[in-house]
């Protein structure tokens, strides 16, 4: 797979972050329709992220399981990670068929995990999910979010993700948020600066339709790290794997001492 986009080496003191909302992984319609879950992870493998924050990732769908002879029999966040990764997968959605959620992928050890439902109507099943992870010592907060398609509702999901951040992670952690925004303007973004978030400045990566990108519904921000860089890849195998394209970003290591974990949910699912 082509990979020149990232041509340029990961700097040696940076995490590097994914987001890639992996469309369940297959694309097409109807008997038309493909399984893309082993190229995406040979992709995913290739980005080299410390971070692999996805959305729609399936963990069962006994329809495609029953179509596609090559169907995997564990979950898709499985097949996904890399060697050596830790898998931290919940569900937002349960459907006739199966379940999908988001999941986080990681190379840094897993200190805890939680999940708080966003789901603003009964018509879009949304979640958060939020890891701790050790990174060279330092508690790292890393948040996975899918908003939902009506603008109304992802307003008030920002608001709902403000005040989750308010009350479970640690004022001087370090903090990822990560995920599929689906908004197509700015007043999403401008909600989460004003609750201390940072992206990086400059003109927007497009990142959706895969095929033919002129929107970012896809973002990183950060508090308490630096950001450094981003990029979408390019490249025909990209455009066909998912209908969204993968953002990478970097940004620097913390400095921070280690601050007070958040409070432990009571359950969650490590695969």
């Amino acid at each position: 797979m082509n990979m020149s986009f990232l041509a340029d080496a990961q700097p040696a003191q940076a995490l590097r972050v994914t987001t890639y909302n992996i469309h369940k992984g297959v694309q097409g319609l109807g008997r038309g329709r493909r399984l893309e879950i082993f190229n995406l992870a040979e992709a995913i493998d290739e980005l080299d992220a410390d971070f692999i924050c996805l959305q729609e990732v399936r963990a069962a769908n006994r329809r495609e399981a029953a179509y596609f002879a090559e169907w995997p029999e564990e979950s898709q966040a499985r097949v996904l990670a890399p060697e050596g990764y830790q898998v931290v997968y919940w569900t937002n959605a349960v459907t006739r068929y199966g379940e999908h959620g988001n999941a986080l992928l990681t190379r840094w050890p897993v200190v805890d995990y939680w999940h708080e439902d966003m789901s603003d109507h009964r018509f879009e099943q949304r979640g958060l999910l939020h890891v701790e992870a050790l990174v060279q010592g330092t508690p790292v907060h890393v948040i996975v979010v899918h908003f939902g398609l009506i603008p109304a509702s992802r307003v008030r999901q920002a608001i709902h993700l403000r005040h989750y951040i308010e009350r479970r992670v640690p004022a001087g952690a370090p903090l990822l948020v990560a995920g599929d925004f689906n908004d197509w303007g700015t007043r999403i973004q401008r909600l989460l600066r004003g609750g201390s978030l940072r992206s990086l400045e400059g003109p927007r990566v497009r990142t959706y339709p895969a095929r033919f990108p002129v929107a970012q519904l896809d973002h990183i921000y950060a508090r308490g790290l630096e950001p450094l860089g981003r990029m979408a890849p390019q490249g025909r195998a990209w455009k066909r794997m998912s209908d969204h394209l993968p953002l990478v970003a970097d940004f620097g290591l913390p400095t921070y001492a280690a601050p007070a974990r958040a409070a432990r949910a009571t359950s969650a699912r490590l695969m």
